[in-house]
């Protein structure tokens, strides 16, 4: 495994569309390896392939349940409302609130490429959103309502 350099919120490849991931392969294996230690390393709980410079649809994703990884992922469903604060390893120290579904059911696949389904809620909702937002070229800074003083943030 690698460490993977962050990609900045100035570059222009975190504004780009990812291209569906189409090989299962070894390289896709070390790709996500990389990619979870990269996100362990930096204190994320999440990182998607553009973070990384990478324009294919992946996603890792760990709220403290377990490493998720999500390859051409999609929301099919979702229901409610959150609002909270969030942050990105692409936007060092800013925070914005930002409304999402409380609520979601997300389909893609595994490393093998097998097909999979989960409901999801809360953070866990939150994080994957974000994540695939990064896979359409958004970041959370383009859609929070309010940004927020690091400073007045609480541990």
């Amino acid at each position: 495994m690698a460490l993977r350099k962050i990609v900045l919120k100035n570059d222009e490849i975190l504004r780009k569309r990812c291209k569906p991931v189409e090989k299962f392969d070894e390289k896709l294996g070390i790709l996500l390896d990389d990619m979870a230690e990269t996100m362990y390393k930096a204190n994320g709980v999440g990182l998607a392939g553009p973070q990384i410079g990478v324009l294919r649809r992946i996603a890792v994703i760990d709220v403290g349940e377990g490493l998720l990884e999500l390859i051409n992922p999609e929301i099919i469903k979702s229901k409610g409302t959150q609002r909270d604060v969030e942050g990105c390893l692409s936007c060092p120290n800013e925070w914005g609130y930002v409304v999402r579904p409380n609520e979601i059911v997300v389909k893609g696949q595994d490393r093998t490429g097998k097909h999979i389904q989960l409901k999801l809620k809360d953070f866990f909702a939150r994080a994957v959103c974000h994540e695939l937002d990064h896979l359409d070229g958004k970041l959370f800074i383009d859609i929070a309502d309010e940004m927020v003083d690091p400073n007045d943030l609480k541990e």
